[in-house]
């Protein structure tokens, strides 16, 4: 069996003239199949591009809207501190006239405790009867066990008719 070359060309035209066009087409029919393979990668790959430019902007616009939203935090909190330091101003001031109203009334007070001796239980009386003032306002003439000689206010001593 030997093979001479005559066979071995007459074999190569009939796979080139019968069989060798499917050999071909084989060929041809593999890188199309790449081709649309590599094709529907990149079609893939587009879509994924897609839905991840999708989801960052989703993203910048949901961390804008928080921005925003921290800002207009922000902006309240400093709001209230100002509403809280003017309510804290607005109450040192008021603490400060109640001080300064109570000092008055002390002092008020005081002056009323010095005037006492000179009240008269009588009106238009020169002689100077003493009385108290209850804290109701009730004014009640107390009336001294021994009779004492007032001397009434800018005249002459009282007789004894004059004192009753």
């Amino acid at each position: 069996m030997e093979i001479s070359i005559d066979t071995l060309i007459s074999i190569a035209t009939l796979l080139v003239g019968g069989g060798g066009g499917a050999f071909f087409t084989w060929r041809y029919q593999r890188q199309k199949a790449k081709a649309e393979a590599m094709d529907s990668e990149a079609t893939a790959t587009e879509k994924v591009q897609d839905v991840y430019q999708q989801l960052i902007t989703d993203v910048k616009a949901d961390r804008d809207e928080q921005k925003a939203y921290i800002a207009e935090l922000k902006e309240d909190r400093r709001h209230l501190r100002e509403d809280r330091d003017e309510l804290r101003n607005r109450q040192d001031k008021l603490e400060e006239q109640v001080r300064g109203l109570q000092r008055e009334v002390a002092r008020y007070g005081r002056q009323l405790e010095c005037l006492r001796p000179f009240l008269c239980g009588r009106q238009g009386c020169r002689d100077r009867v003493p009385v108290t003032i209850s804290d109701e306002g009730v004014v009640e003439t107390r009336r001294e066990t021994k009779e004492r000689e007032i001397i009434p206010y800018g005249g002459d001593a009282p007789t004894n008719n004059e004192s009753e």
